[in-house]
C-alpha cells in the first residue's frame, strides 16, 4: 500500500512541485496550505509522513510540530525552512522532528531523506532489533534503557528524554565500549549522512549527559579527544 505524506506549504508554487515529485515515487500526497489546515488534516489520521514548512501563517510549523507530537511521538516530521543555522536546526530536532532540509533544496536529496524516514519508522513500529525484543533493556552499569517502552532509568530514578535524545543515548547503549565517530553517530541517529555541521552531535552529547551523568557521581558517556564518543560501564 502507497505511503501518503502530508505536505504543509503556504507557497503553492513549491506545493504544487513537491506533489508533482513524490506522486511521480509512488506516494499519495495531501496538501495544506496553512498550519491551522495541516493541523485538520492530521488529525483525520493516516499519514505515514509530514513534509513541514516551518514559516506558515496561522499556527506555525514549530508550533505545528509541537502540537503533532503531543499526540503522535512515531510519524516521520521533516521541516522546511531557509534557516540553516546549526541553533536553528537544533530547536526543530529537539521539539521531535527527525530531520530538517534547508531551501532550496534538491529533490533527490529529499527524496532520499523520505525513503530513510520511512524506512526508520517502520523499523520502529515493529519494535526494534530481535536483540531488543528478545533483552528487553539496554543497560551500561546503573543505566538502563527499554527501546520497546522508551523508558531510561538510572539507579533506578526515571530519566526524560526527548525523541532524539533517547535515539542517541540508544544507539550509545547499543555500541557500548566502542568509540564512535560524528559521522557515524550523524548517519545511525539522524538516518543519513547528514550535510550539516557536526556540531549537532557535540549539542546533543551536551543534553543527553546533563541529564543521564550529573549528579550520578560517575560518567558513562566519555570523550575521546579527535575522534568521538564512547559510552562504557565504570571502570
Amino acid at each position: 500500500m502507497e505511503d501518503t505524506i502530508l505536505v504543509v506549504e503556504d507557497e503553492r508554487k513549491i506545493a504544487r512541485l513537491l506533489q508533482i515529485e513524490l506522486e511521480s515515487e509512488g506516494y499519495r500526497v495531501l496538501l495544506a496550505e496553512s498550519g491551522t489546515d495541516g493541523w485538520s488534516v492530521f488529525r483525520e489520521g493516516g499519514i505515514d509522513l509530514i513534509l513541514l514548512d516551518v514559516m506558515l501563517s496561522g499556527i506555525s510549523g514549530i508550533e505545528l510540530l509541537r502540537r503533532i507530537r503531543t499526540l503522535d511521538s512515531n510519524t516521520p516530521i521533516l521541516l522546511l525552512t531557509a534557516k540553516s543555522s546549526v541553533e536553528d536546526k537544533v530547536s526543530g530536532l529537539d521539539l521531535g522532528a527527525n530531520d530538517y532540509v534547508t531551501k532550496p533544496f534538491e529533490i533527490e536529496e529529499l527524496l532520499a531523506r523520505i525513503r530513510t524516514a520511512l524506512r526508520t519508522s517502520t523499523r520502529s513500529n515493529i519494535g526494534g532489533t530481535a536483540q531488543d525484543i528478545s533483552e528487553g533493556w539496554l543497560e551500561a552499569d546503573d543505566l538502563r534503557l527499554n527501546p520497546l517502552t522508551r523508558e531510561v532509568l538510572r539507579s533506578d530514578r526515571s530519566i526524560e528524554l526527548t525523541h532524539r535524545e533517547f535515539d542517541l543515548l540508544a544507539y550509545l547503549l547499543r555500541n557500548k565500549k566502542l568509540v564512535l565517530n560524528r559521522d557515524q553517530i550523524l548517519a545511525e541517529v539522524w538516518g543519513y549522512e547528514y550535510a550539516g555541521n557536526t556540531n549537532v552531535v557535540d549539542v546533543y552529547i551536551r543534553y543527553v549527559r546533563k541529564k543521564v551523568d550529573e549528579g550520578f557521581g560517575h560518567e558513562l558517556i566519555h570523550t575521546v579527544r579527535g575522534i568521538g564518543y564512547v559510552l562504557k560501564d565504570k571502570p
